[in-house]
């Protein structure tokens, strides 16, 4: 659904197993065609009963409840669940040092566009705050990114960047969708010479402070929604421990001017990229969707199948969702925000016609 149902769903496949060269990273989490057309179901059943066993679950409870009722009931229904002795298969296989820059070409019904992507750390690792800080530097409407490409220079019509540290390994992004009578190439340059700026210079501390207030602000919002905050722990839970949660914004807010910039001169070499060029295959209609402008082919699709689904709604249904959506427009990723809207704008549709 989310890979051969978009455009670039293939190639974006291709690109992730082309950047990771020995990491467990470079498989699709489904398994390549030949892995499910061969699997068996014993093996099926086997890879469930390491995986999926009551040892390898994490549960949380958000809300105005009593604990040791909370546990007592646990225990209760959860209680006659078995841990498997069988524990997890370690990670043997990590990523090998990257020693000369890979590019990909694909041809695709998209806008032209281009990904780059370079090794950076994992979670938790000692540099993850500064790089987080320096993708936070260069996002949103706000961000060096879009500042520079989108509305001084004109050759981009969306941008984003962002670490993105996993368990074992991670990699730090940046993405432009290319303006009519632009190419990727030009985006490309332009990218790297917004990472050659910070390289040579240290962020002002009025920027960087800026960027700072934003996360406080945005990790203060995320407490509101129980659901939101669900979801935050136990994500949090399952790298370095929940505790994580509520150390990490103490660690953004010790980030300095000579941390973004040591960590922009220690991972952002050529040699230790890969690039994905995409160039249109098939014109798009000139009367696009005004609701799809500036977005991703994945969101775009998302947006379609969405608005089918509005279509087949109740007013209160549609404004149930709503009311969620917008409890979630503040803490989702800078990327997110314009596919969040676009949803926003569908649902306020819906309700504004009576559900016609």
């Amino acid at each position: 659904m989310r890979t051969e149902s978009t455009p670039t769903g293939k190639f974006e496949e291709q690109f992730n197993a082309l950047f990771w060269t020995s990491s467990p990273y470079s498989w699709p989490v489904v398994g390549w065609p030949s892995d499910l057309e061969g699997l068996t179901r014993q093996e099926a059943l086997d890879y469930f009963a390491v995986n999926y066993a009551p040892n390898n679950i994490t549960a949380c409870l958000v809300g105005d409840f009593d604990p040791e009722q909370a546990r007592r009931l646990a225990d209760r229904y959860f209680g006659r669940l078995k841990r498997n002795p069988q524990a997890q298969p370690p990670v043997r296989t990590r990523e090998v040092e990257q020693m000369a820059e890979k590019r990909m070409i694909a041809y695709a019904e998209t806008n032209p566009e281009v990904e780059v992507r370079y090794h950076s750390v994992a979670d938790g690792h000692a540099h993850e705050p500064a790089l987080v800080v320096l993708g936070a530097l260069l996002s949103g409407k706000t961000g060096r990114l879009y500042t520079s490409l989108v509305l001084d220079q004109k050759i981009a019509n969306s941008v984003s960047a962002g670490q993105n540290g996993m368990k074992w390994e991670g990699y730090f992004m940046l993405n432009g969708v290319a303006k009519p009578g632009s190419t990727p190439e030009a985006v490309e340059q332009a990218l790297y010479r917004e990472m050659e700026k910070l390289q040579r210079e240290k962020v002002g501390e009025r920027e960087l402070q800026k960027v700072k207030n934003q996360f406080a602000a945005d990790n203060f919002r995320r407490l509101e929604s129980r659901f939101s905050l669900m979801l935050q722990l136990l994500v949090a839970d399952s790298n370095r421990g929940w505790q994580s949660f509520n150390e990490d914004p103490k660690r953004i807010a010790a980030v300095t001017a000579d941390d973004v910039q040591r960590v922009a001169n220690l991972y952002f070499k050529s040699e230790k990229r890969a690039v994905a060029l995409y160039y249109t295959r098939k014109t798009e209609a000139a009367d696009e969707d005004p609701l799809l402008t500036g977005l991703t082919d994945q969101d775009k699709t998302q947006v379609r199948q969405f608005k089918e689904a509005v279509g087949q709604m109740s007013v209160d249904e549609a404004a149930r969702i709503l009311q969620k959506l917008e409890s979630q427009l503040e803490s989702a990723p800078p990327e997110k925000k314009g596919l969040i809207e676009s949803l926003q704008k569908l649902l306020q549709k819906k309700i504004q016609g009576g559900g016609n």
